[in-house]
């Protein structure tokens, strides 16, 4: 495989400097690559896109005329962290979610942050996901976000910063499984020689978390993955880290609530759930406190919740830290919980409901990247630069409509990383979602998913919008 052609394009590249020698880190893979024959290179790849459809590997894309279930993409090169980088990415994101759980503490009962003035009541109320439903609950442990998956992008100097953080139910991390096993099956050799950590160790390190919120003077628990069912776009992977687990995967028809304590329904009669990892968005987890409609989630759960019969994660109320408007003020955050600087920078932000924000924002947004204050997956996002005319004037319309809904952030040139094109290797834009678990500790397995976006020049990451995936590799040293 040749990689002589290859340009950097003047972004930071993962693999390469900007004179195009080979990072040290990279070496040994580059080597291996090199190395391997156009044939020899394309039966990789078809295996490896054979494992994935016979496991079922998918993703759902809602809107498509071809079919809503994809394979999802799969690229080849992996994209390499040596320890060092690594050490600095995860006491980052170790302090980040040590942080963000005192938050909600705070904000959930004294509200403490509030008086100080430190972030105004006024963007924490006005939050769509803060659920005044729990003001004054005590949840398990203290813990509010158990699995938080943190996005992490490289400007051109090659700094990490925190482009979101996700809080609520994160997706993504059996592709960083799967793919780890997909690379090791087609190339055996190459892990021992170039001295990658492992990241096998995910599932026991989850069901240890989950284990950590039992409900006090339960010997035996009964662990289940709640799931909307095979319609929702991960179904793979609830169904997946279940089995991985060796716990239940239950839909909320499959459960009933009787006394403030929750049962799964068995040909055997009720057994009692204790600990639930639900992958429902607070709206839809209980129609009798949140939305009516909702048929996904189980009347009465959220009674056994705040009864202390049921462990949750991660809790309810959590989705107020995914707000991209309380994203703006996680620095200031840290600083007066922890009483220090931020180990990761984030982007920075400007707030359009903030006057002199809006109007830097609406002059200027055919530069900038607007975004929904709760939205994902690449939906509800302006990429000025690259929009048209039409674009940038319905989204200032949006604005001026709805400013508390809406940031803004400059472009950020996404590192890049070599990609197999189906002809040769091109530069492609990549983030980072590292999955942190919280329990009796803070643990992350060295690596996340590293995604990537698979259409030239762009920076839309998403699968649901043409982006797919590299396995992470995190050197020993």
């Amino acid at each position: 495989m040749d990689f002589s052609n290859y340009l950097c394009d003047n972004f930071y590249d993962e693999m390469f400097d900007a004179k195009g020698v080979v990072r040290p880190h990279y070496k040994s893979v580059l080597e291996s690559f090199s190395a391997l024959s156009q044939s020899d290179f394309d039966r990789c790849v078809s295996e490896v896109d054979k494992s994935f459809l016979h496991k079922g590997i998918t993703f759902t894309v809602y809107n498509d005329d071809q079919g809503t279930e994809k394979i999802f993409p799969f690229d080849m090169i992996p994209r390499i962290i040596p320890k060092n980088e690594w050490d600095h990415i995860e006491a980052g994101l170790k302090q980040r979610i040590y942080a963000i759980n005192l938050f909600l503490k705070d904000i959930y009962t004294d509200q403490k942050i509030i008086k100080d003035g430190v972030v105004p009541k006024d963007y924490i109320f006005s939050a769509p996901h803060y659920r005044k439903e729990f003001v004054g609950i005590r949840v398990p442990k203290d813990i509010y976000v158990h699995i938080c998956g943190t996005d992490l992008i490289r400007n051109t100097e090659g700094d990490y910063l925190v482009l979101e953080d996700n809080c609520r139910c994160p997706s993504g991390v059996s592709y960083m499984l799967e793919g780890r096993q997909a690379l090791k099956r087609v190339f055996p050799k190459m892990f021992p020689s170039v001295g990658v950590q492992s990241v096998s160790q995910y599932p026991d390190q989850l069901l240890k978390v989950l284990k950590h919120i039992v409900p006090s003077g339960v010997e035996n628990p009964t662990i289940a993955v709640l799931t909307p069912g095979a319609y929702n776009s991960a179904y793979f992977e609830h169904c997946f880290l279940a089995h991985q687990m060796g716990v239940n995967i239950v839909e909320g028809q499959d459960l009933i609530v009787e006394n403030n304590r929750i049962y799964m329904k068995t040909i055997y009669g009720l057994q009692q759930i204790d600990v639930l990892y639900r992958r429902i968005d607070d709206d839809f987890i209980d129609p009798t406190v949140f939305r009516k409609d909702s048929l996904l989630g189980v009347p009465g759960i959220v009674d056994a919740y705040r009864a202390g019969n049921l462990g949750l994660a991660n809790s309810i109320g959590t989705g107020v830290a995914d707000d991209k408007v309380i994203y703006y003020f996680i620095p200031r955050i840290i600083k007066y919980y922890l009483g220090e600087d931020p180990i990761l920078k984030s982007v920075d932000t400007f707030l359009a409901s903030e006057k002199e924000d809006f109007s830097y924002i609406i002059e200027n947004m055919e530069n900038l990247v607007v975004k929904s204050a709760n939205e994902s997956g690449g939906y509800g996002m302006l990429i000025g630069p690259h929009a048209s005319k039409n674009e940038v004037d319905k989204f200032r319309a949006a604005v001026k409509e709805n400013p508390r809904n809406f940031i803004a952030q400059p472009p950020i040139a996404l590192s890049r990383h070599p990609s197999w094109t189906g002809k040769n290797f091109e530069g492609r834009h990549i983030d980072l979602r590292p999955y942190i678990l919280y329990g009796d500790e803070i643990s992350i397995v060295p690596g996340g998913l590293t995604r990537v976006a698979l259409k030239k020049g762009s920076l839309v990451v998403n699968s649901s919008q043409g982006g797919g995936s590299k396995d992470t590799w995190v050197l020993y040293s």
